[in-house]
């Protein structure tokens, strides 16, 4: 497992104070950020290696 510095919905830096960092809840091998902005609006995310996607 690598590290993740940007959110996996839209891309943007992941900083400042409200953005999470977990494991894939499918394959536990990747890493998901999601900035404070995607995760208050509930925007969907995927996981690059298994191709999980949010509901």
């Amino acid at each position: 497992m690598g590290t993740r510095d940007t959110c996996s919905s839209c891309g943007k830096g992941l900083v400042g104070e409200g953005f999470s960092i977990f494991d894939c809840p499918e394959c536990g091998d990747s890493i998901i950020g999601r900035c404070r902005s995607c995760r208050e609006h509930s925007t969907k995310y995927s996981c690059e290696k298994c191709g999980y996607t949010s509901m």
